[in-house]
């Protein structure tokens, strides 16, 4: 037992924000609360944290979380519960390493020696799949997940949709799989004709086939199609979770360890999710850190099904990507489809400070563009 001595957090490029917490007997953690566009506002929230829970007992996680989800006042949301993930996620990974342990030796013990996993291709306007599907093939990858489509009007052509149909047939044709992420910018007139037209091609699954918010016609599009359907990335906490799960509106759920609070809240809805016969298959199209903490989580998580990386996504440039900042880039090596389960303790990663420390300075905050004022009138349309 110690208490918390030091919370600090690193902006870094491309558009991660670390999290690393030193105890009073000098053991560290090192946790992520990258929010994509928005890390001025975790930074912020990360201030009051750090104001609050400097000397606590690290060991203390879970009255570390209930503290920050029930003293507030107001909860939840993307940015509290990133800025959560981070310290959470330090917090695991300083007590493991403490007590020299894999983190998923603290949940239970692992239930898998290797987790499938899959890589983007296409970008945000997807273009030449199939040369990129080649090239993920030849990394390893058996499957790849891309967007179905660039930006669509509320009701668009019904042709706007063809490509999508053809992108899915040339990766299909390599004799890989696909999950198609219809990214919340489909709208519901285009959404269900889309589906419609891809599931003769065996989809692995759509993802955000409708906003969040937009749960009823999720439940009837999800009722329609024979294609499974994945979400998640944009509910925060088992809460935002649970009414999906009692509407049959989801097949495989997509939390984000980053934006849910962390391997406290991600390990009970993988729990929750399991009751419904729904597979866990996380969100991560972010940093080093996240991801370790995915795969130790879901290495100790029956229903889990398949792990998204950010090898080589289109949003890492400048130089950086998932195999930096860690002296074990090794760790990402992906075999016929699977990543190994790391051996190391803690998250099974090492941090590399020094690179972390040197990156951050002056590093600047990551701002979507998204489509901009993509519409034929100028109007904004979903990223």
């Amino acid at each position: 037992m110690a208490p918390i001595a030091s919370i600090e957090y690193f902006r870094v490029p491309p558009r991660w924000l670390f999290v690393k917490i030193t105890d009073s007997l000098g053991h560290t953690g090192w946790g992520e609360a990258s929010l994509e566009g928005h890390t001025q506002a975790v930074e912020g929230c990360l201030d009051a944290y750090r104001d609050r829970y400097v000397g606590m007992d690290a060991d203390e996680i879970e009255h570390i979380w209930q503290t920050t989800w029930r003293l507030g006042f107001y909860r939840g949301g993307p940015v509290f519960m990133s800025a959560l993930a981070g310290i959470d996620i330090a917090l695991w990974d300083l007590k493991a390493r403490k007590l020299n342990v894999p983190l998923y030796q603290l949940l239970g013990g692992k239930v898998r020696n290797k987790l499938k996993v899959y890589a983007w291709i296409g970008g945000d306007r997807p273009d030449d799949v199939a040369a990129q599907a080649s090239a993920r093939k030849a990394q390893g990858f058996t499957t790849v997940k891309m967007n179905a489509t660039s930006d669509l009007g509320w009701l668009d052509s019904p042709s706007s949709l063809l490509p999508a149909v053809e992108r899915l047939r040339a990766v299909k044709a390599l004799g890989m799989d696909a999950g198609i992420d219809f990214h919340g910018r489909v709208h519901k007139p285009m959404a269900k004709q889309l589906a419609f037209a891809l599931a003769p091609h065996c989809p692995l699954f759509i993802e955000e086939p409708l906003l969040s918010e937009h749960l009823p016609a999720i439940a009837a599009l999800a009722a329609q199609t024979t294609i499974p359907i994945a979400l998640g990335e944009r509910l925060h906490s088992r809460w935002d979770v649970r009414p999906f799960l009692d509407a049959n509106a989801v097949d495989i759920l997509q939390p984000d360890i980053a934006h849910v609070g962390g391997v406290s809240e991600l390990r009970r809805i993988a729990a929750m999710a399991e009751a419904y016969d729904v597979a866990v298959a996380p969100h991560c199209p972010l940093g080093p850190v996240a991801l370790a903490a995915c795969v130790q989580v879901m290495a100790a998580t029956p229903n889990f099904a398949i792990q998204e990386m950010s090898l080589g996504i289109h949003y890492n440039v400048g130089g950086a990507d998932l195999t930096s900042y860690v002296r074990n880039p090794e760790v990402w090596a992906v075999k016929k489809g699977y990543v190994d389960l790391m051996e190391g303790v803690g998250l099974g990663i090492e941090v590399d400070e020094r690179e972390v420390r040197e990156k951050a300075v002056g590093a600047e905050a990551w701002v979507s563009l998204g489509f901009g004022l993509g519409g034929p009138g100028g109007e904004v349309r979903e990223w």
